[in-house]
């Protein structure tokens, strides 16, 4: 089931055209007769008149549906069915609506509206699911209360809200708070439940339960203490009880996200949700713990208070995006935290922001909603919020929320309520600060400096590119976080956060005894680009120095950058300076272990190659590749005498625990045992295979394993063990491709899309492969092209069966005009085939327009 592109092209939604829509909804009731391919949906709902409305027509969205009646006042009326809906004449005054449709869930392989994952009835109604179950007003300003039947053989069905009654075959369900229909949640399976119970700090008990499929109640504890420690920390930090007295998780099979903030019933992809030692990594453990947060936060910025419209977006994912990020600091490392997440910013958000698919956090138009559930409008729009509280201080920041919630609960906003509650609590103007919203793009900031006679200045000039649709960009406001280091290391003026509001101005620290070494943009106050001419020396001076955690990783990752640019453009050999500072740095048992292993994490190949981008120098990932393996293999040997003991000394003894601390160390393990597969020929890697009692240890010996092209019986051994566990076998599917020489990663691909466990309607197996292989730097970019090809062959194939994943998987071609013109013909020949298919998709059709237009 799909949404075919007409003939010309789809249309254009604009923010300046919203109008409310013309009629209040006063209640909702629906009935589910359940049937895999004959599912009869009968809603009945109370509408209102508004006066003087913009828009008075009677427009309900509806596709995919089978209309079968319609009444209006209990009489029956034949509407009119267009493109997207239906029109139907109606009263002046309240009226009820009856409809009875069709629809076929069994079909849907779309996994929008309701579906069928495996038997289990489910749904998805973000962004416009809604409309492919009944029809209604399907639009986040659209808000009432919901009353569900739902009528089925299946053991367990579930709704919104509270349960009302059940009986046999059937169950009621009734949620009080208001809400947009893409809220709306559906489930009926054959399931069972990990149960468990949370008092809130008043006093009311809430019934808790993740329900899964039978033999999936082994993986629930870790998720359900996740939830609970979610729902204390929101009472905690932002005042915030849960506010009904039950709360579902559900683990899906089959789901295009990561999860989805159901009122009251949060539909979760499995792999979000589903944890043990044995079969789940500690990346997995950290990531389950920040998605249930998450989407328990939504409960209160995204439901209780939603967007207006879908151009508001960032306004609830932003929001929740920075929350969960508070609580992962909280309950992990806090420096991590930042850097993991300015490492994930870097990767996936500073490429879409400087490319041809940029567009605001706030855009202004969209012809397919689901294309913009991006980088930009959740983890910039997360940076947006950290910046705002970091101008307005923790205090205000806190009142503004305590405003916010008051003054906006059970409403539908925009960005300009959001600011609006924190200039009231603040006393500041935030125009200029409003433009992070509206303007497009990665500003770049050039630093220039000056000492004479004790008085240091530090000038700023900040730009921002043009992006697709904006050229002339006015200046920013953007908090830069500077602290001062004395030349013997000292700190002589802490942290301080100047704004810089004009295109170049200039901050002057007096009674400075000394030129000292600036520490700009510490925690990564803002997400801009730095510019500032240094050197190694200085480089490596903050690495050993700097107080402050972000910018002493920031130090080792530029050296690390430097480094293999110049190997890269130079043919230079690892820089020796730079290899003694992380010697210097692996060795202190004093540092945080988690630390210690990012800073030996070296940038990603992507980063690399768009860095040399920057720099005017066409980037040949063959050659970045194998400045990687050299550079590793010379930082192994520099290692040699130590790397024994630095693994026995990092080897967690006892029974796994998904702590932070354990986490550390494993992660610092793992860095140490890859080091030592390249000397040992993997003796050490294959020991700890055989060992492993978790999977975080047993994942890293195989891929360190494989990695050396010495894993094949561990390999298979891993597919013998865990060929039925799907979640587990993802990571094999994607091990495969991400350890596959360049010349070989497409061919590798290639082979498991044939593969008997391969299915390409999974949207987290078709990830495994194909996200995998775009994420093989050299092996996707190899001079043949197989890599362009065979991804464009699958993305036509799946766009059938699932839009919007295909849509979201396209964004592996948006870096294409770095690369050397032979390449960028390659890659022009692929899009041009995606975008001529018929019956193309419109969300496939908007992203492969962008990318080439771009």
């Amino acid at each position: 089931m799909k949404d075919a592109a007409p003939t010309t092209a789809p249309e254009t939604f604009y923010l300046k055209d919203y109008k409310p829509f013309g009629f209040e909804v006063e209640a909702v009731e629906l009935t589910f007769k359940l049937a895999p391919n004959s599912t009869r949906v009968l809603s009945k709902i109370r509408f209102a008149p508004k006066e003087n409305a913009a828009d008075p027509r009677f427009f309900l969205h509806g596709e995919a549906l089978k209309l079968i009646s319609a009444k209006i006042d209990g009489a029956p009326v034949t509407p009119e069915l267009i493109a997207g809906g239906l029109i139907c004449d109606t009263p002046d005054t309240p009226f009820t609506w009856e409809a009875e449709v069709e629809i076929d869930p069994a079909a849907n392989t779309a996994l929008e509206g309701l579906y069928m994952s495996s038997g289990m009835y489910c749904t998805q109604c973000e962004a416009e699911g809604f409309r492919k179950i009944t029809y209604y007003p399907d639009r986040p300003d659209v808000m009432s209360t919901f009353s569900v039947r739902i009528e089925g053989n299946e053991k367990v069905l579930l709704s919104n809200g509270n349960p009302t009654g059940s009986g046999d075959g059937w169950a009621e369900w009734h949620d009080p708070w208001p809400k947009p229909a893409y809220l709306f949640a559906l489930v009926a399976g054959d399931l069972v439940n990990h149960p468990d119970s949370f008092t809130t700090r008043s006093g009311k008990d809430v019934e808790l339960n993740i329900w899964v499929r039978p033999g999936d109640e082994g993986k629930c504890a870790f998720g359900m203490e996740a939830l609970k420690k979610s729902m204390k920390w929101d009472e905690d930090v932002y005042g915030r009880e849960y506010d009904l007295d039950i709360f579902n998780i559900v683990a899906v099979d089959d789901f295009n996200m990561g999860a989805m903030e159901n009122k009251g019933l949060n539909i979760f992809n499995s792999s979000c949700v589903l944890a043990s030692p044995e079969t789940s990594t500690d990346a997995n453990f950290e990531r389950i713990e920040a998605i249930i947060a998450h989407e328990y936060f939504h409960n209160w910025t995204g439901n209780r208070i939603t967007c207006r419209d879908w151009f508001q977006l960032c306004l609830k994912e932003g929001l929740t995006v920075f929350r969960d990020a508070q609580f992962t600091a909280d309950m992990r490392s806090e420096p991590v935290k930042r850097i993991e997440d300015v490492i994930a910013l870097r990767a996936r958000q500073f490429p879409e922001d400087n490319g041809p698919l940029a567009h605001p956090p706030r855009p202004e138009q969209f012809q397919e909603i689901n294309n913009f559930y991006t980088a930009t409008v959740y983890e910039k729009g997360a940076e947006v919020i950290g910046m705002l509280k970091r101008l307005v201080g923790d205090e205000n920041y806190a009142a503004a929320l305590d405003l916010y919630f008051d003054r906006h609960d059970g409403q539908a906003c925009t960005i300009e309520d959001w600011l609006k509650v924190f200039e009231d609590a603040t006393g500041r103007d935030l125009s200029q600060f409003k433009l992070w919203y509206s303007q497009a793009g990665t500003p770049r900031v050039q630093v220039s400096e000056d000492y004479a006679d004790g008085r240091y200045t530090l000038t700023f000039e900040q730009s921002t590119p043009p992006t697709p649709g904006q050229h002339d960009k006015a200046p920013r406001v953007i908090p830069i976080a500077v602290g001062l280091l004395s030349p013997n290391g000292g700190e002589v003026r802490a942290t301080e956060v100047l704004e810089l509001t004009e295109a170049k101005q200039s901050f002057t620290f007096d009674g400075i005894a000394a030129k000292p070494v600036p520490s700009i943009l510490r925690e990564f106050s803002a997400p801009v680009i730095l510019e500032r001419e240094t050197t190694n020396a200085e480089r490596a001076f903050l690495l050993a120095h700097d107080t402050d955690p972000f910018n002493r990783w920031e130090a080792g990752n530029a050296l690390a950058t430097e480094t293999r640019v110049s190997m890269v453009t130079e043919g230079a050999a690892p820089d020796g300076a730079y290899l003694d500072a992380l010697e210097k740095l692996v060795r202190d048992d004093t540092l945080d272990p988690a630390f210690r292993a990012l800073v030996l994490s070296p940038p990603s190949q992507s980063e690399i190659a768009q860095s040399l981008h920057d720099r005017g120098v066409t980037p040949d990932p063959q050659k970045i590749y194998d400045a990687a393996e050299t550079f590793a293999q010379t930082l192994a040997q520099q290692l040699e005498t130590s790397l024994p003991r630095l693994y026995a000394a990092t080897t967690v003894d006892g029974p796994y625990q998904p702590d932070a601390h354990g986490a550390g160390l494993r992660a610092l393990n793992g860095r140490i045992l890859s080091l030592l597969t390249r000397l040992d020929g993997g003796e050490q890697a294959a020991r700890q295979y055989q060992a492993a009692d978790n999977m975080t240890q047993q994942y890293a010996a195989l891929a360190s394993l494989m990695k050396a092209e010495n894993g094949e019986s561990q390999s298979q051994a891993f597919f013998d063990q865990w060929q039925s566990d799907r979640l587990v076998m993802d990571k094999w599917f994607a091990l495969q491709v991400a350890c596959a020489a360049p010349d070989a990663a497409a061919g590798v691909a290639s082979d498991l899309t044939g593969h008997a466990l391969f299915d390409m309607k999974n949207p987290n197996r078709f990830r495994a492969v194909m996200g995998a292989l775009a994420g093989n730097h050299a092996g996707f970019h190899h001079v043949s092209g197989a890599g362009y090809q065979l991804l464009a062959k699958n993305l036509i194939a799946l766009d059938s069966l699932n839009p919007q994943t295909t849509a979201r998987m396209c964004a592996a071609f948006q870096t294409w005009k770095r690369y050397d013109s032979a390449r960028q013909a390659l890659i022009r020949v692929e899009l041009e085939r995606i975008l001529a298919t018929e019956g193309l998709s419109r969300d496939t059709h908007e992203m492969v327009s962008r990318i080439l237009q771009g």
